[in-house]
C-alpha cells in the first residue's frame, strides 16, 4: 500500500555517519519519483561523533514549511546509542515508522523508545553491511535501502538511480557499486519488530 503524501522524515545520527548526505539522496530520489522535495540539515556541533539531525520532506506540491520536522511520518536513527540521549521518537505521528541501525532487535536501546501500538519499528544492521561492503562504518546507504522497504513511497530502483547519479559525481565506480550493494542489502535485511515485544523484554 502506498504511503499517503506528503511525508516528513527526521534523521538522527552522529557526525561522520552521512546523515546529511542520506537526506540529500532521499530528496534526489523523490525528485526522480516525480515529487517535490526539501532537504534541510540541522547544523549544530559538526565535529565527528556529535549528535546531528537532518530533515526531508516529500510532497506532491511544493513544501510550505521551511523549518525542522516536528511531527515526522518517519524517523531514521543511524546510531542506536542516541536513543535515551535524544528523544528521537518525539512527535512521531500515530501511524509513523522508526528505523534504527542496530544489530540487536531487542536491545536495551530499543527498550528506551516510547512507541505506541500503531507505530512501526524496523531495524537493520546497517553498520555491519557498510563495514562488509564499503569498509567504513558509514551506514547511510544501507538504511536508505531499509527506508525504501519500510516506507512505501519510493521504490528501491528509484533510490538506487538517485544514489548512483549523486555518488558518481564524486566517487570512483567501485565505491559507487559497493554503495549500491549496501543499499540493496539494507532493503533486504530490514526487519519489522513488534513494539509490544520490545516493551516486554
Amino acid at each position: 500500500m502506498e504511503k499517503r503524501l506528503p511525508i516528513e522524515v527526521r534523521w538522527h545520527g552522529r557526525g561522520g555517519q552521512g546523515v546529511v548526505t542520506a537526506s540529500r539522496i532521499l530528496a534526489s530520489a523523490a525528485l526522480k519519483g516525480g515529487y517535490y522535495l526539501q532537504s534541510l540539515p540541522d547544523f549544530g556541533a559538526e565535529r565527528s561523533g556529535a549528535p546531528i539531525a537532518a530533515y526531508t520532506r516529500i510532497s506532491e506540491t511544493p513544501p510550505i514549511d521551511r523549518g525542522p520536522v516536528y511531527e515526522p511520518d518517519a524517523v531514521i536513527v543511524l546510531d542506536a546509542s542516541l536513543i535515551g540521549q535524544v528523544d528521537v521518537e518525539t512527535g512521531l505521528v500515530p501511524d509513523g515508522t522508526i528505523i534504527v541501525n542496530t544489530p540487536d532487535p531487542i536491545s536495551s536501546s530499543l527498550r528506551k523508545l516510547n512507541l505506541a501500538p500503531g507505530q512501526q519499528l524496523w531495524t537493520v544492521d546497517a553498520s555491519q553491511i557498510a563495514l562488509a561492503l564499503i569498509k567504513r562504518n558509514i551506514p547511510n546507504t544501507p538504511i536508505l535501502g531499509a527506508f525504501a522497504r519500510c516506507v512505501p513511497v519510493l521504490d528501491i530502483d528509484t533510490m538506487a538511480h538517485a544514489l548512483e547519479e549523486l555518488m558518481s559525481e564524486t566517487f570512483p565506480p567501485h565505491i559507487v557499486e559497493a554503495n549500491l550493494k549496501a543499499l540493496q542489502q539494507g532493503h533486504d535485511h530490514a526487519t519489522k519488530i513488534k513494539v509490544e515485544v520490545v516493551h516486554n523484554v
